[in-house]
């Protein structure tokens, strides 16, 4: 057997400990498929002094990452710090300048740097592998760049986050409004104290930024995605949806239109027969409109030590066997300028929540301003309003009354025009609530 590939590992949170295990218990299995040992030879954290549940033995220390990288004794550095600048840039930076290989799970580095990186990367012949930075344990990154390189791409969507799609499943579950639930997320560790970055959607789009320029062969551009979060859902909206078929899920979805790429990440409902609908708790799923396979739906874990240290691994694996690819799929050269569609141009159905103010015509208003702006309505649902945890006191037949429009296809453009109207109107007590129908 050849002699052994020497990691440099630089970060030892979840991830890298569980990384650093794996390694150390599935020794021979890892070097059976690899073709040889694979062994940590340096690793780099900010606390020498921190209990990590592993034992680091004789394992070179390094305070500085960069200097890990650097040094002639690792022959792949792997970076599972985080963050999209600072240390892990630097350090990322260094070990491809060196014509290092290099593996990192950290989606914000490759969605804020990822094009200088490919070029970096390719420029010194060396590998930048990432299978971990988007979806945890599912292998969507190999399947959109080796296994589906025959199929012409029409669209990439799925859930992307699971401390997202774990809130809306025990909204939907229990009746429990969004802060209970999300609570209940940072308590089990699903959710960071501050959880900014994953409920506003910013995570999301990360992810999808990613997927887009493997699917359409594209520079990456996370800051032209439409990004809208979860907070302001509510029990009422899951309610509704249940009722008219649907669920709700955090989505990215990427498509191609005629006019360029659409990326977008917002609360969607999709309908309860399709795969995303069935996945629950934490986990994620991934689809991919291809023009050969058609669709194709891969859900599984998508964060957790050992998932994304499972991906990290299959990466080490194929650095080792000496597979060396395109970073997004072809010589980032060739990737071509990201031409965003119009988000004021997406056409598809809306879900709308109207907090109604009951007096004689304001139905008859409201339907006539979406008929101006050419907008069909599909259904009208008056719902009165019931006591809740989000509204907990008993309703007047004088409050205003909630009411449900199911529009047929229509342009962002229209829809938002005719809301506009419709609270100028001042028939309404509350701004409308939107969420987009993914018919999938």
């Amino acid at each position: 057997m050849s002699k052994p590939l020497r990691l440099g590992l630089a970060g030892l949170g979840t991830v890298g400990s569980s990384l650093f295990r794996l390694i150390d218990e599935e020794a021979d299995l890892i070097a059976s498929r690899a073709g040889c040992p694979i062994v940590v030879s340096g690793v780099s954290a900010r606390n020498r002094l921190r209990n990590r549940g592993i034992d680091l033995g004789d394992v070179a220390w390094f305070d500085d990452p960069v200097a890990l990288a650097n040094d002639p004794s690792v022959d792949v550095f792997v970076e599972l710090m985080g963050g999209e600048g600072g240390a892990a840039e630097a350090s990322v930076r260094a070990a491809l300048s060196a014509g290092k290989p290099v593996v990192t799970a950290n989606k914000a580095l490759l969605a804020k740097h990822g094009n200088e990186l490919a070029e970096l990367a390719e420029d010194n012949d060396a590998v930048l592998a990432f299978e971990a930075a988007v979806a945890g344990g599912i292998p969507i990154i190999k399947t959109l760049r080796e296994s589906l390189a025959g199929n012409t791409i029409s669209r990439v969507y799925g859930i992307l986050n699971g401390t997202c799609n774990y809130i809306l499943t025990r909204m939907e579950r229990e009746n429990l409004p969004f802060e209970t639930c999300l609570a209940e997320a940072q308590r089990l560790g699903y959710a960071e104290a501050d959880p900014t970055f994953d409920v506003e959607g910013f995570d999301t789009a990360h992810k999808l930024a990613i997927l887009t320029s493997l699917a359409f062969g594209t520079k990456i551009d996370a800051s032209s995605i439409y990004v809208e979060g979860i907070r302001e859902i509510t029990t009422a909206d899951i309610e509704a949806a249940d009722e008219l078929g649907y669920r709700i899920k955090l989505l990215g979805v990427a498509r191609r239109t005629e006019t360029g790429i659409e990326q977008r990440v917002h609360p969607t409902m999709v309908p309860k027969s399709s795969a995303v609908a069935r996945t629950d708790d934490v986990l994620n799923a991934v689809a991919v409109d291809g023009s050969l396979v058609g669709e194709i739906v891969l859900v599984g874990p998508g964060a957790g030590g050992n998932a994304t240290a499972s991906a990290v691994a299959g990466d080490i694996v194929d650095v080792a066997r000496g597979l060396k690819l395109a970073t997004f799929g072809r010589p980032a050269k060739m990737l071509a300028p990201y031409v965003q569609s119009d988000m004021h141009a997406h056409e598809g159905g809306y879900y709308v929540r109207l907090t109604v103010v009951d007096r004689p015509g304001a139905f008859a208003s409201i339907a006539a301003r979406m008929a101006e702006k050419g907008i069909s309505l599909e259904s009208i649902v008056q719902r009165r309003r019931k006591p809740s945890a989000e509204a907990p006191a008993t309703p007047t037949p004088d409050d205003p009354q909630p009411v449900i429009l199911m529009t047929y296809a229509t342009t962002e453009d229209q829809i938002r025009a005719a809301l506009d109207e419709i609270e100028k109107d001042g028939h309404i007590a509350a701004a409308p609530r939107l969420i987009r129908i993914e018919e999938l």
